[in-house]
Order: C-alpha cells, then sequence, then structure tokens
C-alpha cells in the first residue's frame, strides 16, 4: 500500500523544489544574452532533485520495484564556450562533477551515495528556453539489498534530456526526463542490474 503514496510524492516534492528555486532568484532581468552568459572557462553550479521508479526492461517475472528521491549538486566549467554557426545545432558543452545521493523508499529503505562525472550540450537557437541532452556515470556506495543487486559498491548510468529556462540573464530552471541504470559491472554477485524511469528538475547559477 506503499506504492500510491510513493507516487502521490513525486508532483508535492516537484512543486517544492521550484517554490524554493523561485525564492532563491532575483526578479527577472530583460536582457539574456548567450554569447555573454555561455563563454569558454564560464562555471555553473547546479543543485537539482528527483524521483525515480524502476521499469521491467528485461521482462523479468519478479521485479523489485525500486523507488527512489535523489538529490545532487553538480560542479561544472564550459569548456568551449558557443560551439557551431547559427543552427539548430549550435550550443555549448557543459562538463562537471556531481555528489549524488539515492534514498530507495521501496522496497526497502536504504540509500546509494557516490560522485558523477557528468556531460551536458545546451542548445542554444531557442533564446530563453534551452534544451539539453546529458549522460553521466558514478561510482558509489549501497545498502540496497534486492534480487537485481547485492553489494556494497555500485555503478549508476543515466541518459537524459530536458530544458533549461532562464529566468535572468544568469540563472536558469530546469526540468528532465533520465533514463537510470544501476548495477556494480560484475564485481560482485548477483548482477542483474535494474532500469528507472526518473524526473529531475533543478536551478542553475552561472559565473565568469
Amino acid at each position: 500500500m506503499t506504492r500510491p503514496a510513493g507516487r502521490l510524492a513525486l508532483p508535492a516534492a516537484l512543486g517544492a523544489l521550484a517554490l524554493v528555486a523561485t525564492l532563491l532568484l532575483p526578479s527577472p532581468a530583460a536582457a539574456y544574452d548567450p554569447n555573454e552568459v555561455w563563454t569558454k572557462g564560464s562555471w555553473v553550479w547546479s543543485l537539482e532533485g528527483g524521483y525515480g521508479a524502476q521499469f521491467n526492461l528485461e521482462g523479468h517475472r519478479d521485479p523489485s520495484d525500486i523507488e527512489f528521491f535523489m538529490v545532487g549538486a553538480r560542479w561544472s566549467l564550459l569548456p568551449l564556450g558557443i560551439s557551431g554557426p547559427q543552427s539548430p545545432l549550435r550550443g555549448a558543452l557543459e562538463l562537471g562533477l556531481e555528489p549524488i545521493y539515492l534514498h530507495y523508499t521501496e522496497p526497502d529503505d536504504a540509500y546509494y551515495a557516490g560522485l558523477a562525472a557528468v556531460g551536458r550540450y545546451h542548445f542554444l537557437d531557442l533564446g530563453r528556453f534551452v534544451p539539453y541532452v546529458e549522460a553521466a556515470a558514478a561510482a558509489g556506495g549501497t545498502n540496497l539489498r534486492v534480487k537485481e543487486i547485492d553489494s556494497d559498491f555500485a555503478f549508476l548510468l543515466v541518459a537524459g534530456l530536458g530544458a533549461s529556462v532562464f529566468v535572468t540573464d544568469r540563472h536558469a530552471v530546469y526540468a528532465g526526463y533520465r533514463l537510470t541504470h544501476n548495477s556494480n559491472g560484475n564485481t560482485d554477485s548477483p548482477n542483474r542490474g535494474w532500469e528507472a524511469h526518473t524526473a529531475v528538475v533543478g536551478i542553475s547559477f552561472f559565473f565568469k
């Protein structure tokens, strides 16, 4: 009977994070110049949270129905600035490191804590609305004990997409979808691994 409560908690959690982001940000600025924001060597600090639920990618008859909440704080560099001519593919690469924490609520109370290397590519052709694609790989410790994975060490792999909206010239809020994979890379047994659909929201601050 706990699964519906977990799903009902998602809108509340996302709404709370959006409210916090709104309160933290200054009033919107009229000017937004991507050439000033996405400059080579600039830094980005992001705070994010989300919710994930396991899906049965491989069609097993006995999935553990894993659910979790996650938080992360990312410090990133824009190593190249804006790349490409004026086109839908014109964008900027972001590379960073992110301590990440997952709190499992189903099937048991457990955690994952690790450090992720993150890459994002931001598409800059739509003004303040900035779509992105991303990938991340983390290594860390866990006490999750399920049939899919039973080890103290695990990898977390992520591929996703989403969009940021600049509410000022150097502050953006974002939301996205991630496909999450967790396994121990055959460093222990069992290692069936599991996958999850994950929703994420966050806030980013840009610094020169």
